[in-house]
């Protein structure tokens, strides 16, 4: 944990009750504060206040068209955000709630359209971080918290990497040391017939068993969206979660893969999986275990963001098995590289 101040920028620990009143009085009074939560960093706002939601959007630079996901600290709070909490949506706010699924459902009066995007339907997740928690309940309001990172950048799953983007922008940034999941919440539809719109560490398996019904995963997911389609969930319109350098995704075994890595140029940078490395002489950047979507999840934005640190210009990224448990990682890398796979 660290405690730096700045004129413009405190970081304090998450830790301290003191901190936690704080960062709610802030977000009461329609300021910004980025606050941990179990899977990134978010940057929060009042979610029912206009202008605070236009300055996240200033802030991060994100498009208008993009929806914020409502985090919430009681069930309470959610009745008054929608028009009706379904039966298939109490099931899952059951199972899962805290914890990261963030669950759609058509939106009450009372959300502004901004923080939907122009969209019916609101998204609404509860964190599991206490002091997520304890600071949404502190400000008695919805907390709108994307990703606390440039827009496009990979989000942060510690306190440097917000500060790294938010220093100066922000009046507070607390630290409650790295992300537990390391990934964005999974997000499911429930306007109609359920639907995965962007996967996450709870499984599409996971919901189906919960809800007794089949769940249908958007074409989205691993294919960018039509001309002129619009988003109905964060992560899904544009190039996400990218560091500066090109990225493509080579699919195929480890042997191919060094073999393509050979063929570049000797600058030509590896994401690998754990303990590969020593199969080049290429500069290397390790994500997590192979075969292991939690490592992978944890390590994989970290990883990102080293690869600017390092001053990569282009990698070649291993590719996450293709299962539904590396869903989440395959989707964050495959937004990274902009689509460019290369399959062998």
């Amino acid at each position: 944990m660290c405690s730096y101040i700045s004129k413009k920028t405190q970081i304090l620990s998450a830790n301290d009750k003191n901190s936690l009143q704080l960062a709610s009085s802030l977000l009461k009074d329609g300021q910004l504060v980025s606050i941990p939560t179990e899977t990134v960093y978010g940057l929060a706002a009042n979610a029912l206040d206009v202008t605070a939601v236009e300055n996240i959007f200033k802030v991060k630079g994100r498009p208008r068209d993009n929806p914020l996901i409502l985090h919430i600290s009681d069930v309470l709070m959610w009745k008054d955000l929608v028009t009706e909490i379904t039966e298939d949506a109490s099931k899952l706010a059951e199972a899962f709630w805290p914890g990261p699924l963030t669950i759609i459902l058509p939106k009450s009066d009372k959300v502004p359209l901004i923080t939907t995007a122009g969209l019916d339907s609101v998204a609404v997740r509860m964190p599991s971080h206490p002091a997520a928690l304890e600071i949404i309940s502190g400000a008695g309001v919805p907390i709108a918290a994307p990703s606390a990172n440039l827009s496009g950048s990979p989000s942060p799953t510690n306190v440097s990497h917000c500060a790294d983007d938010l220093w100066g922008k922000v009046p507070l940034i607390l630290d409650g040391g790295e992300c537990d999941v390391g990934i964005e919440s999974t997000v499911i539809s429930l306007v109609g017939d359920p639907i995965l719109l962007r996967p996450g560490k709870i499984t599409v398996e996971e919901l189906s068993a919960v809800l007794g019904k089949p769940v249908a995963i958007s074409s989205a997911i691993d294919t960018p969206l039509k001309e002129g389609e619009k988003p109905t969930s964060p992560g899904m319109k544009y190039r996400h979660y990218a560091p500066l350098a090109k990225i493509i995704l080579i699919d195929s075994d480890i042997d191919a893969f060094i073999n393509e890595l050979e063929l570049s140029n000797d600058e030509t940078f590896a994401l690998v999986f754990d303990g590969e490395e020593k199969f080049t002489n290429h500069p290397c950047v390790a994500y997590g275990k192979e075969h292991d979507a939690q490592s992978q999840s944890h390590g994989l934005f970290k990883a990102l963001r080293t690869l600017d640190e390092l001053g990569a210009k282009l990698v070649f990224a291993r590719c996450p098995d293709h299962n539904t448990a590396s869903l989440g990682v395959y989707n964050r890398i495959l937004r990274a590289a902009a689509f460019e796979v290369k399959k062998i």
